[in-house]
């Protein structure tokens, strides 16, 4: 990672006031740029299920349609050979499960992504990805590559504070053997999509390569999974043999054991923070801005929080008190906490810092992405216009004076 101070916004494109790629995106880089920012970060670019969730998207490989401005624009068959030939490892299953015009519209994605990535570049703007760890149960990959999955399993997370009963995902867990004896082949390539796509990526559920939380099939929650190992090292291993370097961020939330965290490091993948769990009923002493990493990724919140003024609101009095106090000693002040919170994430010794844009406009709980454990109701959350050049101006201010404007 970069040694450089530096920070982001993340906004998935399907928040932007249209939902797709195009003239709402480029303005949104204009105004990155304006706020001094260096990183935008969207949620996985995938086809997504029927409850709109991008973390179960039907392709591990492909990008959704829904995203283009111009999904009939013409493509030629030179152009679909093209990408056939970059794309071979994965373009022919692809076809295969969604249909004639499917080559057509990564040709198409491929065109108006490059376009808006080289927009952001000459701006000094990368790109973030995220990359859920499991694909989707009845997905490309589970249908045309069944030998990839284990039988009588399914992917959830044990019960925690999001939920009492766990949560069911209900993807298909990965039966490792295979895929060890295939060499990682599979990994390897979609790490290679992952980078055609992205300057930097987020590996969700990192901590499902040590150990995954299996749940029987046919079970009604996951209250009654149980831990099952991971492959450790093995497939990033392959990939960087077969790549080289891994731009990635480790989505180290959760149960974090002591081998997680080895694991992680003996990569020399920088792990995650989050602002909103250094106060409160979820405190932990890592999310602490006094205690993270240079070697991190930090936020205010992620697609599963709610946004830092609903949270703002929530928080009981002595622990709003500590987190002002904290906020003072670092030689802030702010009449609005939640500028004074987001100042006091860009003030964190950590190299990159996350804010998403949700916080940066003072929205409510009306903006949140996700709330784990519920099927519906989520993804849904959408910007009514483009943001203003006085929140642009403002969040300028707040990256300047801690020193993390010009990454370029």
């Amino acid at each position: 990672m970069d040694a450089r101070r530096s920070s982001g916004v993340q906004l998935h494109i399907t928040s932007l006031p249209s939902g797709r790629l195009g003239a709402d995106a480029f303005r949104f880089a204009d105004w990155l740029a304006a706020a001094g920012q260096s990183w935008w970060q969207v949620l996985p670019v995938g086809p997504p299920d029927r409850s709109r969730s991008p973390y179960r998207a039907r392709s591990a490989f492909a990008a959704w349609r829904g995203l283009l401005e111009r999904p009939g624009a013409p493509v030629s068959a030179a152009e679909s050979a093209a990408f056939r030939e970059r794309q071979a490892f994965w373009a022919d299953d692809w076809e295969r499960f969604a249909g004639a015009s499917a080559i057509a519209d990564q040709v198409r994605f491929e065109r108006e992504w490059g376009a808006l990535r080289r927009y952001c570049a000459e701006r000094g703007i990368r790109m973030i990805g995220d990359v859920p760890l499991y694909v989707a149960p009845h997905g490309a990959e589970r249908k045309l590559h069944p030998e990839l999955f284990l039988d009588g399993y399914v992917a959830g997370a044990p019960p925690d504070a999001y939920s009492a009963t766990g949560q069911l995902w209900s993807s298909p867990l990965y039966d490792w053997p295979a895929h060890r004896r295939r060499s990682y082949r599979w990994w390897i390539e979609r790490l290679r999509r992952t980078f055609d796509l992205f300057d930097l990526a987020r590996i969700d559920h990192f901590r499902g390569f040590v150990a995954c939380w299996a749940v029987p099939e046919g079970a009604r929650n996951a209250v009654h999974g149980h831990w099952r190992r991971g492959p450790g090292s093995a497939p990033f291993d392959a990939a960087r043999r077969a790549l080289g370097a891994l731009p990635l961020i480790a989505e180290d939330l959760g149960i974090i054991t002591k081998p997680v965290v080895a694991l992680r490091r003996s990569l020399g993948i920088p792990g995650m923070a989050v602002l909103q769990f250094a106060f409160g009923s979820e405190q932990h002493a890592q999310h602490d801005p006094r205690n993270h990493e240079p070697d991190a990724v930090v936020y205010t919140g992620t697609h599963d929080h709610d946004t830092l003024l609903a949270w703002w609101r929530t928080l009981p009095a002595g622990e709003r008190a500590r987190a002002r106090g904290i906020a003072v000693a670092a030689g802030l002040r702010d009449r609005d906490d939640r500028w004074l919170m987001i100042r006091l994430l860009l003030s964190s010794p950590a190299r990159i810092a996350m804010v998403q844009l949700q916080d940066v406009l003072g929205l409510g709980s009306e903006a949140r992405m996700n709330v784990p454990g519920r099927a519906s109701g989520n993804w849904a959350w959408r910007l009514q216009r483009a943001p203003s050049r006085a929140h642009a101006l403002r969040l300028c201010a707040a990256t300047e004076e801690a020193g993390r404007c010009g990454l370029g």
